[in-house]
């Protein structure tokens, strides 16, 4: 009875507007439920119904968001750490896994370098001998080569424990197909109650963040850390490709939703967000 309540709700906030306006039709409902002897019974029970489609709605996302991350991170800690650090200790000879890491290796040790000189320059460091030059070159090689071995190793280990994640967030939306169509209607039934105002400001807020002017620069600093967590080369033609083509689908999509759905339940909160983008 729940399911179908909520099925009904959901239903009722994607309404197509049709001869009548909107407005007018709502105008004529309320009116309808006030004279309605059942008013108060059926307001009791579409109270009930929306209580336990948001309490059903905030567990099931605390649910599906903190299972991957408690397996990503005891998978990583416990199964795929150990295993990886034994495999990896075994080729003490592997530091790097792409060139993109090789660069920026060389490019600290080269400011190094020329920081160590310039030390030198200034009289910092006294008595300045070529032993000792080669002494602190080999310590920071040293340091550096452990660092980048390290970060490799757990680039191995974010890949492995990122695709267990993944999974188990599939496998959770798989077998709770009941509980993932109560979050739709949640969320519908959250989105379409805003204000026109309100909508707007979230269009807004949403194209200038992922689509807009300024964006490219956002895309390329998530793009650089998720390439260097999952240990892939950081190819400048890859990240540029990326931000000239997605942003782009992006958008064309955002503008088919406004167009298609938004523009036939709310024509009011478009006619707000294009005052408010002008």
């Amino acid at each position: 009875m729940k399911y179908w309540n909520l099925k009904k709700i959901n239903q009722s906030a994607l309404d197509k507007t049709g001869i009548i306006p909107r407005s007018i039709s709502k105008l004529f409902e309320k009116f309808k439920k006030e004279l309605d002897p059942n008013a108060e019974v059926e307001a009791l029970e579409e109270f009930k119904v929306a209580r336990y489609q948001t309490v059903a709605s905030v567990k099931y996302i605390l649910f599906l968001f903190i299972m991957p991350v408690l397996m990503n991170q005891i998978s990583k800690s416990f199964i795929f750490g150990p295993l990886v650090n034994y495999l990896w200790n075994r080729d003490e000879h592997i530091i790097f896994l792409n060139q993109s890491q090789e660069e920026r290796a060389f490019a600290e040790l080269q400011r190094f370098e020329e920081k160590l000189h310039f030390e030198i320059l200034v009289g910092k460091i006294s008595n300045p001998s070529s032993n000792l030059i080669n002494y602190k070159m080999t310590e920071k090689a040293l340091e550096i080569a452990l660092d980048y071995a390290n970060e490799s190793s757990c680039a191995i280990k974010n890949i492995l424990a990122d695709f267990l994640s993944i999974a188990v967030f599939v496998s959770i939306i798989i077998s709770s197909k009941r509980q993932f169509s109560i979050l739709q209607s949640f969320i519908n039934e959250l989105i379409y109650g805003l204000s026109d105002t309100a909508k707007a400001f979230l269009i807004i807020l949403f194209t200038d963040m992922f689509v807009g002017f300024h964006s490219p620069h956002g895309w390329e600093v998530i793009i650089e850390l998720i390439l260097r967590h999952l240990g892939l080369p950081e190819s400048r033609d890859f990240i540029f490709v990326f931000i000239s083509t997605f942003p782009v689908i992006l958008d064309t999509i955002f503008k088919y939703w406004i167009f298609r759905y938004l523009n036939k339940i709310s024509p009011s909160s478009v006619a707000t967000y294009h005052n408010m983008n002008e």
